[in-house]
């Protein structure tokens, strides 16, 4: 049997599940390889579909590795927490983010590389691919935090309310390891919390 007969065959995948095998296979060969290395044929064959499966939905290799981190990012998604408190919630929000993507973070540094210098582009466009228009964790928590009267409105930016996961970004980037605790700990209470608290 051919590859191209995958579809039309009795139990094969089809719709949402084929994609998503698809997509899963084209993260884990950009986990494994890197871009450099990444090509349609081999996802193909880690699927055990056909070139033209792929060709169909993603005509590109920069088009399938965006799909491919959007498919990651959403898949990994972390649980807003709701303790009662901003601090109690970014320190856990943290703590979550590290415990499920600090290996996707690794991989968008790392192994992309050579895909940000062929297309331009940096890691902010694709870390759009997997908030798709959503708001981030950190509008949430700040948000409530502004309803119990816990910041100051005045205080806050975009770059505010961005800070404690640049500064955790960029000790994965530093590092490419889980984040210690102790860190995530410096970030809220020596960093975030002081920047957003209301002045007396």
């Amino acid at each position: 049997m051919s590859l191209d007969e995958d579809e039309a065959a009795p139990r094969r995948r089809r719709g949402a599940a084929l994609e998503h095998a698809l997509l899963d296979a084209a993260w884990n060969e950009l986990e494994e390889k890197g871009y450099a290395a990444f090509t349609i044929e081999s996802v193909a064959e880690r699927a055990r579909t056909s070139r033209a499966v792929l060709y169909r939905r993603w005509p590109t290799k920069p088009e399938l590795v965006r799909a491919a981190v959007g498919y990651a990012g959403r898949k990994e998604r972390v649980e807003i927490p709701d303790t009662g408190a901003l601090r109690e919630d970014v320190i856990e929000l943290l703590r979550r983010a590290n415990h499920s993507r600090a290996r996707l973070g690794v991989t968008m540094t790392v192994q992309l590389a050579a895909y940000y210098a062929e297309t331009g582009t940096g890691l902010s466009e694709l870390r759009g691919e997997f908030l798709m228009g959503r708001g981030t964790a950190m509008d949430t928590l700040v948000a409530r935090a502004v309803a119990r009267g816990e910041v100051d409105p005045a205080r806050l930016s975009p770059r505010v309310v961005g800070v404690p996961f640049d500064l955790f970004r960029q000790e994965l980037l530093m590092t490419l390891k889980p984040i210690p605790d102790e860190v995530i700990l410096s970030i809220v209470d020596e960093v975030f919390v002081p920047l957003v608290r209301p002045t007396a």
